[in-house]
């Protein structure tokens, strides 16, 4: 029995929300340097939200939109992102 990379977006959803904050939008980013990271995106359309990236190729992104109370599967053509970030996550001490 041949044995399948798991290359495909399924992936478990975050377990907690995202961060509270917006972050700045950045003049240049790239949605691949996010991937399983809280990521803030802006579309070309001029909606943005947060979203958890699992699986970017060049014909598609996919991943976990953030609906403001819980996650959901979502996917997106590359072309509609204007901008990307995914800043560090404070962490408590």
């Amino acid at each position: 029995m041949a044995h399948m990379r798991n290359k495909g977006p399924m992936r478990q959803p975050p377990q907690s929300p995202p961060p509270a904050f917006i972050p700045p939008k950045p003049a240049v980013s790239y949605i691949v340097d996010c991937v399983y990271q809280y990521t803030y995106v802006w579309l070309r359309s001029g909606e943005n939200f947060w979203f958890y990236p699992t699986y970017v190729d060049m014909d598609g992104v996919a991943g976990y939109r953030w609906s403001g109370s819980y996650w959901y599967f979502y996917g997106i053509d590359p072309r509609f992102i204007d901008a990307v970030s995914c800043p560090p996550i404070p962490t408590p001490f």
